[in-house]
């Protein structure tokens, strides 16, 4: 039976289906309205590094044909094939979207889904309404993305500027419009529905479709080879005894990688070449950002500092370009990422969260939010006097506001490194204090670790069990640690451990520390025991 996704919801392939020959089949529709679907095969930095990997109409398949597009069939719009174990290594993600060919919006859509099936049995579908949308122009539907494995996410991420900003959001090029060829070009093949076209394929052997070869890059086709020039007989090119000003020849420069501005020389402006030399007489132009020098014999204007150009208010910072070209070449390394997932890392310290995305609020320290867009609600979560009393009495309580609505909210806390863990229907124990935020769907609820040497007599942490993400937080890069007999850890510097671990206190550091006053300092150690596969996390700081 096919397993229904919501938006945001996510699961293993393997939990789906034990084949990695799968079949994607994509459902949307409008009347007048035309669309395109794609998938676009993206590396670990979510880009489109190798545009043979963005497969749609023009190119229907992968080099090794790991994806490939077979067209509508079966009830489905458009659908494709994907071989999961023959996908390169290079490619971590494969996004399947659909955009509007030509004017409409994706809020006039009806229902429709994408489902996988695998085997001629359908294991998982997200179904979709126009409803979710108002005047996006092309959207995310569904993620395939490697994780140590394969998983499948339902996104349901929509883009107001179409195809153009999909390619631009995965660092493509989109080619602007060229004049065709004299030759009329050869019409592309219609995909024509399989023969089995009751029932989605079982995938035993590829599909006989003569596709067409893939086009070297998306746009326009290539301009047509300009014909050689002919060459003058020997005699005809007129003869100069003594050139005036002898050229130095240039090499020329190798070409920038692919997405990426060419890179001027030092002292030209973006997209200009090379300075021509200056007229015998005359001084060279000054270098890029630089004021001109006064003509010989001159002083700069009255008031003025030296080395002001003319016409430059005072107050303006010298060498400031005229526009900005340099300010945006300067910020592009912080532009925001917009990955399409729930949670994004948008650096070490800061975290995104998408509101649009999961159907369930987000819980939060208290003063964490440091920016947000779209429409947010910010509401205080009580824990209520039971909640209040325990954590007064544990050290485990966490002050939280909640987050709601449609949009996406930046977190952070005085500069500590943020991580993401998601949790599939395990659990993990964390201290409240390396808490930053979570899920409202996830369980937590505090826990005891018993000890006599401990003062106090027990410590606490908290336990988050369920389906969804904690962020958690740590002072430095941390450190995950298999959990072995002889694995012992600071309690001040542990930050989590995998719920499964049996957690016992240090006899060692009991009798040190009790046993003579100059101990060694440390204070309690915990001892970690369990099955292979549990671990701790520990941070190069205590607290």
């Amino acid at each position: 039976m096919a397993r229904e996704f919501q938006r945001g919801h996510k699961a293993k392939i393997s939990d789906l289906t034990p084949g990695t020959d799968l079949y994607v089949g994509v459902q949307i529709a409008a009347p007048g309205l035309t669309f395109d679907i794609s998938c676009f095969g993206l590396d670990a930095h979510e880009q489109l590094s190798d545009d043979r990997y963005f497969i749609f109409f023009n190119q229907p398949k992968s080099p090794e044909e790991s994806i490939q597009l077979l067209g509508a069939q079966s009830g489905d719009t458009e659908s494709f094939r994907v071989t999961l174990d023959r996908i390169p290594a290079a490619i971590q993600k494969l996004s399947f979207t659909a955009t509007l060919d030509g004017s409409g919006q994706m809020s006039q859509i009806g229902p429709g889904y994408i489902r996988i099936v695998a085997g001629g049995e359908e294991v998982v579908r997200y179904a979709f309404t126009g409803s979710e949308f108002t005047t996006e122009r092309a959207v995310m539907l569904g993620d395939f993305y490697l994780k140590d494995v394969w998983r499948f996410a339902a996104v349901g991420q929509g883009f107001d500027g179409g195809l153009d900003a999909l390619l631009k959001n995965f660092g493509g090029e989109v080619a602007e419009e060229e004049a065709p060829p004299a030759a009329a070009p050869a019409a592309a093949p219609g995909f024509a529905p399989p023969a089995q076209a009751a029932a989605p394929p079982a995938f035993g052997a590829p599909p006989a479709v003569q596709a067409p070869q893939p086009a070297p890059s998306f746009g326009a086709p290539p301009a047509p080879t300009p014909p050689p020039a002919p060459q003058q007989p020997m005699h005809a090119a007129p003869t100069i005894a003594a050139p005036l000003a002898p050229q130095t020849p240039q090499a020329p420069q190798a070409p920038s990688p692919y997405g990426q501005p060419h890179q001027p020389q030092f002292g030209q402006v973006p997209g200009q070449g090379a300075p021509p030399a200056p007229p015998f007489g005359q001084q060279a132009p000054a270098p890029y950002g630089q004021p001109a020098p006064a003509p010989y014999g001159q002083q700069p204007p009255v008031g003025m500092p030296p080395g002001v150009p003319q016409g430059m208010p005072q107050g303006v910072p010298q060498g400031a370009p005229a526009t900005g070209a340099g300010l945006q070449a300067a910020l592009q390394p912080y532009k925001e990422a917009a990955t399409g997932q729930r949670w994004t890392p948008q650096n070490q310290q800061l975290m995104r969260v998408d509101l649009t995305m999961g159907g369930s609020g987000v819980l939060a320290r208290q003063g964490s939010m440091v920016m947000y867009q779209g429409k947010v609600d910010f509401g205080y979560k009580s824990a209520g006097f039971v909640g209040r009393a325990v954590g007064n009495a544990t050290g485990q309580e966490m002050q939280l506001m909640r987050c709601t609505g449609r949009g996406q909210v930046f977190l952070a806390e005085e500069g500590s490194h943020l991580h993401p863990i998601e949790l599939q229907g395990d659990a993990i124990c964390v201290s409240a204090e390396s808490v930053l935020a979570f899920d409202e769907s996830l369980q937590y609820e505090v826990r005891r670790v018993e000890g006599h040497g401990i003062p106090g007599g027990a410590l606490f942490t908290m336990q988050f069990q369920g389906t969804g993400t904690v962020i958690v937080k740590t002072h430095g890069t941390p450190v995950v640690l298999p959990v072995t007999p002889t694995t012992f850890a600071d309690c001040n510097a542990v930050v989590a451990w995998s719920a499964a671990s049996q957690v016992i206190v240090s006899s060692q550091v009991r009798l040190r520390r009790n046993a003579y006053p100059g101990h060694s300092g440390e204070t309690v150690n915990l001892q970690f025991r369990g099955a292979p596969g549990n671990f701790i996390v520990v941070q190069p700081y205590e607290v």
